[in-house]
């Protein structure tokens, strides 16, 4: 069982102007895949504080998965992704790619999505959209993959091509 973390990114939900849905949601579709969720941040859409969060998640509560609703859009202040790629070693391009691919079949709005991931250490990171369908239709369309990308981050796994095969 893998620690995880949930960040909600809304100005409005961390002042309280509107509940967060997005956050409780992810959080129950990751407990339901055998994630250990403590809690769901939220935060407001502030690149410093989003790193800031991302930072002490990853090196402070040693979360192996950080997953992030919001602040993925076109908007002035969605700067999440940004945040991601600043603390980052390394970016994991195909989940983003999936999950979009996925959403194509929802929505043709899906190619709107700035989602991004990426690896810090040994933490995973995975953006999500803010709406509460978008973010588990899009996390949904990665899951079965993460534990495997975990397994082999966290160094209990490093054969790709034996899981590959056995999944087919």
């Amino acid at each position: 069982m893998y620690k995880a973390k949930v960040i909600t990114v809304s100005d409005r939900s961390y002042h309280r102007e509107r509940p967060d849905e997005s956050g409780p949601a992810v959080k129950k579709a990751l407990e339901s895949a055998g994630y250990d969720v403590a809690e769901v941040l939220i935060i407001p859409d502030d690149k410093q504080d989003i790193e800031a969060a991302l930072i002490h998640c990853s090196d402070k509560k040693n979360c192996a998965l950080i997953v992030t609703t919001g602040g993925t859009g076109f908007a002035a202040r969605d700067v999440t992704p940004e945040a991601t790629l600043a603390v980052c070693d390394k970016l994991v391009p195909g989940i983003p790619e999936a999950m979009r691919a996925a959403s194509l079949a929802v929505t043709p709005r899906a190619c709107l999505s700035r989602s991004t991931a990426g690896i810090r250490k040994q933490t995973l990171i995975i953006n999500l959209p803010g709406s509460p369908k978008a973010a588990v239709e899009n996390l949904a369309a990665v899951l079965p993959a993460i534990s495997h990308g975990l397994d082999v981050l966290c160094g209990q796994s490093t054969d790709c091509a034996e899981t590959n095969e056995s999944s087919r």
